[in-house]
């Protein structure tokens, strides 16, 4: 095999699929070099990637964090703060106070907000005067990044900036995203100006709270009055939470989005399903996910010496969960190279699986839904104008550019 999945620079043509189908077949736990780093185990198969997903005191998120990287001191201490990062019990004593706020019910009530900003995004680009686009940026990437706002109860004059540090700190091995701010985000001071900038929201509102006894309805205020693990959480432990949380909302989502059109504009009959009958679109949204994850991975760490399918994993070591790969398990998905709005039952990887399972599936699934359902009906036509460009990452599947015309 010639192809180093650890190098983003596999990934810029397209997802090497051949190559993990092909690996998947004959070396499902795949052991892979890393320039100037120590390797990994590549888990590959879907029933592999789940057994690593429910040991997580055996396969530790927060030993070595989540990035294939070995992170410096400082920045790996910032990761273990976040919830992606933790381990039981902590995981579970950080995660419990969130889940009624992202239960389906609340998320729900949600649905007129996140489509009146949809229809809004869709007015402006209209408004615009032209009908070729940059849909990356200037569509997909609008709609997270004001309902993560609305959500934490940022100030709007915030939001661009907030946008910016997230993108910085999930396209740091891309040069043309990060452009001149390259040196910036490699060195993880995006990551680092956005948690300070969080401290001081904290402090803010912590003052605001003394002040006039007010409390706010949106998710910070839950976090700054709520006891994890039967303390407040420090504002230095707010900083790194609010990272995850900004980060992964803002990315995430404008992936799926992207990723998700091109899907579409790759497949046009079943993209003409879905104008004739709009209630397909919450399985496409499925399909979109399994076809196209947002992440190529996730990492863990071997705690003590173990195997997979016989294969010797030594404590320390590092393993990584290929989604990617998984959700295309022939043994899981029926012609899985295939995408299909109709695939039933779907039981991707995308969200993660166990105790790491996405804490924002049902807002990342409704942002989905409507974005799809206002898109089509506002846009009669969709084509691309120019070739798609994908980020350079080894961890991030997603799409630098994406130009289409919408009228």
């Amino acid at each position: 095999m010639t192809v180093d999945l650890s190098d983003g620079a596999s990934y810029l043509a397209a997802v090497p699929h051949d190559v993990f189908a092909e690996l998947r077949a004959t070396t499902p736990v795949y052991w892979q070099q890393m320039d100037g780093q120590p390797g990994y185990w590549a888990v590959l198969r879907h029933a592999d990637v789940i057994k690593v997903a429910t040991h997580p005191t055996l396969f530790s998120a927060s030993e070595g964090g989540v990035v294939l990287e070995d992170l410096p001191e400082q920045s790996l201490l910032m990761m273990r703060r976040m919830l992606l990062a933790m381990d039981p019990p902590v995981h579970f004593e950080h995660r419990r106070p969130l889940v009624q706020s992202f239960k389906p019910k609340a998320i729900g009530e949600m649905e007129a907000r996140i489509r009146a900003i949809c229809r809004s995004i869709m007015d402006e680009v209209r408004a615009g005067g032209g009908d070729t686009v940059e849909f990356v940026h200037d569509v997909t990437a609008k709609l997270p990044s004001q309902v993560i706002g609305e959500l934490m109860g940022l100030p709007r004059e915030d939001w661009a900036h907030i946008h910016r540090l997230a993108e910085l700190n999930t396209s740091s091995q891309d040069p043309d995203t990060v452009g001149d701010d390259r040196e910036y985000a490699t060195a993880g001071n995006a990551s680092m100006e956005m948690a300070i900038y969080a401290i001081g929201f904290a402090a803010r509102r912590r003052a605001h709270h003394a002040a006039t006894g007010e409390r706010r309805d949106d998710l910070t205020d839950l976090i700054l009055n709520t006891d994890f693990g039967g303390a407040p959480m420090t504002d230095l432990d707010f900083g790194s939470f609010f990272v995850q949380l900004v980060t992964a909302g803002n990315d995430t989502t404008k992936t799926m989005l992207a990723s998700g059109l091109l899907a579409l504009l790759q497949h046009p009959a079943q993209l003409a399903e879905l104008r004739a009958d709009p209630t397909l679109i919450p399985g496409a949204v499925e399909e979109i996910l399994r076809w196209a994850p947002p992440l190529h991975y996730f990492r863990r760490t071997a705690t003590t010496d173990t195997d997979l399918l016989g294969k010797p994993i030594r404590a320390g070591e590092k393993v990584a969960m290929y989604y990617v790969a998984a959700n295309r398990d022939p043994e899981v998905f029926a012609d899985p190279d295939a995408f299909d709005i109709h695939r039933s039952p779907n039981p991707h990887l995308s969200f993660g699986f166990g105790e790491h399972h996405c804490l924002g599936i049902h807002l990342a699934r409704l942002e989905g839904k409507v974005f799809f359902e206002e898109l089509l009906a506002a846009f009669p036509t969709i084509e691309l104008a120019g070739t798609p460009q994908r980020l350079r990452s080894n961890l991030n599947n997603g799409l630098r550019s994406l130009p289409v015309h919408l009228r």
